[in-house]
């Protein structure tokens, strides 16, 4: 796959009142672009690279000022793409860069698609495709040591560990190669006897050791937390005390959440994502039965879904039901309402006892922080996490390469040393190599290309 030759344009900045907007644009046409549409206020013969200039942004047809503004352009190959970029700052509001856009395209740019401007520098060699994926982490990060994990990989750190691994699995290729080239009993037998034990060394427990790194992806994704259980159990006001903001309508109305509410919040470092959904009852309303619609479909995306409970009266068929929607789900009990007197039954405490359980008061916050830390505890009971890491975090697409190269390599050392033919083992080898290829973009399809840069943002 080869980069395009046309001249791309999109916003890159969020459409709103603001400040500050900007307008990006790659490709052979930005010089001659810029001429048309650009008077600096001081006159220059020619923009020189990496250069701002103050001026006005005209239209060409009319030659009416469309705002003041300030225009960089800057000469392949020191861009982001690697090819001729122009960037306009100008005031930020929609019909204003809609205005700027549209005078773009009418000068020969098209319009960008999402992330061509990152997959440009891809495909021209600027950046890896780890590097690349970085850049999208770097923009959905929700947390401080996610970002910081984020930008370790845009400088290339986890590049360099999958470099370093092909290399040496290039290595111990080559040997295997000279081996079926040059057979001589004695030297077939050396390899052997080391040969396994290095692939084992060299590659099997470094890659197993990248696989389990993929836990710490948690500091740069966060946590889908679902927060579910019957209608007026506390759920909205749950989700407000646990931002410290009113971010759901609480009325004492059944059915009031009908769409699902998001939001973020920090605990220890680690975000979570929480969301707020519609409380599980029988409806005949079309609204309320698409809101538990969502709520199931969310139910199924969860990392850890919060019950909550209204421990102030019995347990229902809906309780029942919400915990029996959870049974194969990271899940913890909130019984909510502890500001109240119980009105749970003694036969409660068989479906209670399914998952770990806090007590809390939404109304009062008593609890609040024993159940934050439960929520922790419970969402990362299969983590280990260190919070000083600066190792390299793969992400899902990188896990399943590494999981495809690491059975490879482990076919590779467990039939150097059953005797196989030398040919099995370098064929091994090289579809090992292939799937560490995949990660950085070496041995990957436009497919796939395409696939990773359609969640892009325009504009990136």
């Amino acid at each position: 796959m080869s980069p395009d030759q046309d001249t791309i344009a999109a916003i890159a900045t969020p459409v709103g009142r603001a400040g500050i907007g900007i307008i990006r644009v790659s490709g052979p046409l930005s010089l001659e672009i810029a001429g048309k549409i650009f008077i600096p206020r001081n006159p220059a013969r020619r923009l020189r690279s990496h250069r701002l200039y103050l001026g006005r942004l005209v239209e060409p047809s009319s030659g009416d000022t469309v705002d003041e503004v300030l225009l960089s352009f800057m000469k392949a190959p020191r861009t982001y793409t690697r090819e001729d970029v122009l960037e306009i700052n100008s005031h930020s509001g929609f019909a204003l860069l809609t205005k700027i856009l549209h005078i773009l395209l009418d000068q020969g740019a098209r319009l960008a698609r999402p992330g061509e401007f990152t997959l440009r520098a891809f495909l021209n060699g600027r950046i890896d495709l780890t590097q690349a994926e970085a850049v999208m982490d770097i923009i959905n990060s929700r947390s401080e040591r996610g970002l910081y994990l984020a930008s370790q990989q845009v400088k290339g750190l986890f590049r360099e560990k999958i470099e370093g691994l092909r290399q040496r699995a290039l290595q111990i290729l080559a040997r295997a190669e000279m081996e079926i080239d040059f057979p001589e009993e004695d030297s077939d037998l050396v390899f052997r006897e080391e040969g396994a034990d290095q692939i084992n060394r060299s590659l099997v427990e470094p890659v197993q050791s990248l696989i389990e790194a993929h836990g710490s992806r948690v500091w740069v994704d966060g946590i889908n937390a679902v927060i579910a259980g019957r209608v007026n159990a506390g759920k909205s006001s749950l989700l407000n005390r646990l931002v410290e903001e009113e971010r759901a309508i609480v009325t004492p109305v059944p059915g009031t959440t009908r769409d699902v509410i998001e939001c973020t919040v920090n605990i220890d470092g680690i975000p979570f994502k929480l969301m707020d959904t519609a409380g599980f009852r029988s409806v005949s309303n079309e609204v309320e039965r698409l809101g538990i619609g969502l709520t199931t479909k969310r139910l199924a995306e969860s990392d850890l879904v919060l019950i909550v409970i209204d421990r102030s009266r019995p347990i229902d068929k809906d309780d029942l039901d919400a915990i029996h929607r959870c049974r194969e789900k990271k899940a913890l009990m909130v019984l909510n309402k502890i500001d109240l007197p119980s009105g749970l039954d003694p036969g409660d405490r068989a479906a209670l006892s399914l998952f770990p359980s806090v007590q809390t008061s939404a109304l009062t916050g008593r609890g609040i922080d024993q159940m934050k830390q439960a929520m922790k505890g419970t969402a990362l009971e299969d983590h280990r996490l260190d919070p000083n890491t600066s190792n390299a975090v793969p992400n899902l697409r990188h896990r399943q390469a590494l999981e495809t190269a690491l059975g490879f390599f482990r076919e590779a050392a467990e039939r150097t040393k059953d005797g196989f033919p030398m040919e099995i083992v370098a064929l091994e080898l090289r579809s090992g190599l292939d799937a560490l290829g995949e990660i950085t973009g070496e041995t990957t399809d436009e497919d796939l290309l395409n696939t990773i840069f359609s969640q892009f943002c325009i504009g990136k």
